[in-house]
């Protein structure tokens, strides 16, 4: 049975010109409990306040290092975690207002790639069945076409027919991730967020699945929320990118101009520790002090101030940093440039 796909001019006759998919004032604590009833003592704010858009057909990296609520942001859009508050709008569609069978129908369009290529698989269960449980849950064809469907996928992703019938212990890492990528895309679906996809796998591994997702980008008209913390990967694979420091967005701009000219001085420091894949060159490297701050109780003003370098004394420790344009479509959330 040939799969019906939607091909990438249908999908992408206005690239680029509508927000796809839009994050509004997203918030996600997460409540700390303790004493014999187990009551609230605290919150953990792992997403504060974070908004941004992704335009139809493109790629957004979403990076920072641990700790910065990435991943909560990327399963909270999905409601994999029910959020604190904010919005997430899905072509047109708030998907936090969704309950039941409408939940059930976005949720075939937004799909998910784990991280980890060993936990996210059942080892009880046949790939082949893994990858057409999508399908089963809604109810897309007969037994015997599920099969071929899955089977077709499979090829997609670099597999072959009868690898289908085998178990994730008979894999490598970089093959149970491409099996990973074949269950995201059973269903077809228009959005799909990549959570850190190749951070787990050899360097060699990496590029070949990082070709994948490209080619089946520009075959399907796929959308990418695409989430790591290798700066590295996130130029050779986004087109905007979306730079976060404990729980905020503190950069966000298109890949080639944050790359030539990063405003932010935590995203300078990031840049500073990206290797120069050329012994001769050198980089000076910014250093920043201390450890990151706890976001059980984070630093007031701006959270970066108590690492920052260039931090404004009596300002950047009071006040929250407003959202500023620099330039065109170049976003940074610094006093330095009010």
């Amino acid at each position: 049975m040939k799969m019906d796909y939607m091909t990438k001019a249908d999908q992408q006759k206005d690239k680029g010109a509508w927000d796809f998919v839009q994050v509004k004032n997203l918030v996600k604590f997460f409540p700390v409990r303790g004493g014999f009833f187990q009551r609230v003592s605290a919150w953990v704010k792992a997403v504060d306040d974070v908004s941004f858009t992704i335009r139809e057909g493109e790629t957004v990296g979403l990076v920072g290092e641990s700790g910065c609520g990435k991943t909560t942001v990327g399963r909270t859009m999905l409601r994999l975690i029910e959020p604190t508050s904010g919005e997430v709008i899905f072509n047109g569609v708030d998907v936090f207002k969704l309950r039941g069978r409408e939940l059930k129908e976005v949720r075939r369009n937004m799909q998910i790639i784990f991280q980890d290529p060993y936990a996210s698989l059942d080892p009880r269960t046949p790939i082949g069945e893994s990858v057409a449980e999508g399908l089963k849950i809604h109810h897309i064809g007969t037994p015997r076409e599920r099969f071929e469907m899955t089977v077709e996928m499979l090829r997609k992703v670099g597999l072959q027919d009868y690898h289908a019938r085998r178990y994730p212990h008979e894999f490598s890492g970089g093959q149970r991730q491409r099996i990973g990528i074949a269950r995201a895309l059973a269903l077809r679906p228009k959005f799909i967020i990549a959570d850190e996809p190749v951070s787990a796998l050899d360097v060699s591994i990496q590029s070949q699945v990082l070709n994948i997702l490209k080619d089946l980008q520009r075959e399907f008209g796929l959308t990418y929320l695409f989430i790591a913390h290798n700066l590295s990967v996130v130029e050779h694979i986004s087109d905007r990118v979306v730079v976060m420091y404990l729980g905020k967005i503190v950069e966000m701009a298109s890949r080639e101009e944050l790359f030539r000219n990063p405003l932010h001085p935590y995203t300078k420091a990031l840049m500073s520790a990206i290797p120069i894949p050329d012994p001769t060159l050198s980089r000076e490297r910014i250093i920043l002090q201390g450890d990151v701050p706890s976001p059980l109780n984070p630093p007031s003003g701006c959270r970066f101030h108590p690492r920052c370098p260039v931090a404004i004394e009596g300002l950047c420790e009071v006040e929250q940093p407003p959202e500023l344009e620099p330039a065109p479509e170049h976003y940074v959330a610094c006093w330095l440039y009010k």
